[in-house]
């Protein structure tokens, strides 16, 4: 038997999916499981950056069953999966967990565990890894040339770091992820999974809650995750600077303990 991670990725949905999905399959490394990708890209990125051995590009989940055999065991970070299709792949998997669900929304990769007490970046942009509709270069036309630095999204297109010159003091390429996340002191995100890597790594998230996605809710509530409104950038960047100079205490995030799953899965592998 063997164990799948499925993760949602693509110009229009970012790395987020993957990311939590990395973390997991780095967690559960001692079954070889193999992390499924909507896109090419996203799996090499999960190779290359976050130790993941295996990966498959699968376009869309209903597309494991040519690869998968009946009884694998699957997990998956997707919003692709109706009841009815959930049911599905109950019957045919031996067993199925979702992330968000059944493993927590904030599950981050060990990486970003290590906590600095001397942040190289005082304050940081991240707008998120997707915008194909170049929302960001949107509500920054026209802007200041403020004195922070951005980071560049994955998924952003080929060349457009000349939209941001003018607007930004530096630009960071998308290759130094891990490293601007764990060292930047002050972080404005519209990646919600990015704020909580933030976290984890003992610094001080502001999420942007950016027009075009969704957030979860109750995660931003638990964890008392200060937030912006997506907005011009002059206006976004004033409002992020009045948050630092008397940001919030953080609910405390505990690391999720895999035990009880791997014991699952141990079983079912063993049986």
């Amino acid at each position: 038997m063997q164990l799948y991670i499925y993760a949602k990725s693509g110009h229009n949905f970012g790395l987020d999916c993957v990311r939590r999905s990395a973390a997991v399959a780095f967690l559960l490394k001692e079954f070889n499981p193999i992390l499924c990708t909507s896109d090419f890209r996203a799996g090499a990125y999960a190779k290359e950056h976050l130790e993941v051995k295996k990966y498959i590009p699968i376009d869309v989940i209903t597309n494991l069953s040519n690869i998968m055999q009946k009884g694998d065991i699957l997990i998956y970070d997707s919003n692709e999966v109706n009841e009815t299709l959930l049911n599905e792949i109950k019957k045919y998997c031996s067993k199925v967990y979702k992330i968000a669900d059944e493993i927590p929304y904030y599950i981050v990769h060990p990486l970003f565990l290590e906590q600095k007490s001397n942040q190289s970046i005082e304050k940081l942009f991240f707008y998120g890894d997707d915008d194909y509709n170049q929302n960001l270069f949107k509500i920054s036309q026209d802007s200041l040339k403020h004195d922070l630095p951005l980071l560049f999204g994955h998924y952003f297109f080929l060349g457009s770091e000349k939209n941001y010159i003018n607007s930004f003091s530096k630009i960071y390429d998308e290759e130094e992820y891990l490293e601007c996340i764990k060292n930047t002191k002050y972080l404005l995100t519209g990646s919600l999974n990015t704020a909580l890597e933030s976290i984890f790594c003992g610094n001080s998230p502001v999420l942007l809650k950016r027009n075009d996605k969704e957030y979860d809710e109750n995660t931003i509530k638990k964890y008392n995750i200060p937030y912006i409104q997506e907005k011009s950038l002059d206006k976004l960047i004033l409002e992020f600077n009045n948050i630092i100079l008397n940001y919030p205490t953080l609910a405390t995030i505990k690391p999720f303990n895999f035990d009880k799953i791997s014991s699952e899965i141990q079983n079912i592998i063993t049986t």
